[in-house]
């Protein structure tokens, strides 16, 4: 059953409803991520798409406000009128999950989804300016403000941002916003292996020339390493120019400019390449760029496929989805230390392994403090993160 209230106050209700009823919610956007993590263990959801609108834009002082159901797109849309964009250049995920429903801003932000300016910008919470969300007491809850400085009490902003929806329901967001830069361009680099690209990209990524993305995409007989410039057109030619030359000794080199730029990047942030095989699943692991290559070599051992980003401090792997490959990852990522999660697979394996690494007892402890706090009848996304 989908309850959609059409404004907070219906969420609110809902809430408290839930809450007599000692009847769990799975919380959710738009729906255009219910294969993420695990199926949540709840017979009713609770959807804020009816909580739809853009409430507060100031372009001059670099602030949005939306509710939390408004989609990303009528977000950019709006911003692109204003020569603005969002920071974290959030994927939509859309072809990973194989779904059309349009990506919410309070599900971006509910998963802390950044795309590639992540590595030289920050995530999506660093940008949170401030949020309402409903706890499961069914009380409406304020935090930061509408300014870029404030000093509003305790930072729950950044506590929700990737919280999966399991501490509170997000009815709307403030983001810090930035202008969109007048041009693109990226350096392709053929370099042998991925260990050749990982040391090219940190050494742009090292310079002074102002790299804004970082990605290596292995191909045949080669490792394409990618790194963005964005701003002025004249700075951009400029810094182009000089990074080239510094990087003259890896490889082959090639410059794409504006549109073929934007789009390159647009299938980096969507995982383009590895989401066009709907029958792999598709493990994220984070871990030290350095340590890039050795997590590749696992997923090659097990006739997976990879992509890189964030320097080479994103992982992204295709493979068959079972078990073995599961442990196989999760294992390699740990000795790296680093950690793997299960990003799209079947609901089955979904079920039967943890989709995200175990927390140390000291960080369960308080996680469980937390939890309590914001929802003691544990009423939001039940087993969603890890088994309830």
């Amino acid at each position: 059953m989908m309850i959609a209230p059409p404004d907070e106050a219906g969420i609110i209700a809902a809430v408290q409803a839930a809450r007599a009823a000692r009847e769990p919610l799975a919380i959710e956007g738009q729906g255009s991520k219910r294969g993420l993590l695990r199926p949540v263990q709840a017979a009713r959801s609770l959807s804020t798409r009816a909580l739809s609108g853009i409430t507060l834009y100031r372009p001059a002082e670099l602030i949005i406000s939306a509710q939390a159901g408004t989609p990303l797109a009528e977000i950019e849309a709006a911003l692109a009128e204003k020569g603005q964009q969002l920071i974290a250049e959030s994927p939509y995920f859309n072809a990973v999950f194989g779904t059309s429903a349009p990506p919410s801003i309070g599900g971006v932000v509910a998963a802390n989804l950044s795309g590639p300016r992540r590595i030289t910008w920050g995530a999506t919470r660093d940008h949170v300016m401030g949020l309402r969300f409903i706890n499961g007491a069914g009380e409406a809850i304020r935090s930061g403000g509408r300014v870029l400085k404030n000093v509003t009490g305790l930072d729950l902003c950044k506590l929700l941002s990737g919280s999966y929806g399991t501490l509170g329901v997000i009815t709307e967001v403030t983001l810090k916003v930035l202008p969109k830069p007048e041009t693109s361009a990226t350096l392709l680099i053929e370099t042998p292996d991925l260990t050749g690209a990982i040391a090219a990209l940190s050494a742009g990524l090292g310079s002074p020339f102002g790299v804004s993305g970082a990605a290596a995409l292995p191909t045949q007989g080669h490792v394409v390493a990618a790194l963005r410039l964005e701003d002025f057109a004249a700075s951009v030619a400029y810094r182009m120019d000089k990074l080239a030359t510094l990087l003259g000794s890896f490889g082959a080199q090639r410059v794409i400019e504006d549109a073929e730029s934007r789009e390159f990047w647009r299938g980096v942030r969507e995982v383009a390449p590895l989401a066009a095989m709907p029958e792999d699943a598709i493990w994220r692991v984070s871990v030290r760029p350095s340590a890039g290559p050795q997590i590749a070599a696992v997923a090659s051992a097990i006739g997976g496929r990879v992509m890189l980003d964030w320097g080479g401090g994103l992982v992204w792997i295709a493979a068959s989805p079972n078990m073995a490959n599961h442990a196989a990852i999760s294992s390699a990522a740990q000795a790296q230390g680093g950690a793997a999660m299960l990003f799209r697979a079947p609901e089955a394996l979904r079920l039967a392994v943890p989709v995200l690494p175990e927390e140390a007892a000291p960080i369960a402890k308080i996680g469980a403090r937390v939890k309590e706090a914001l929802d003691p009848g544990g009423l939001f996304n039940p087993g969603h993160m890890r088994a309830a």
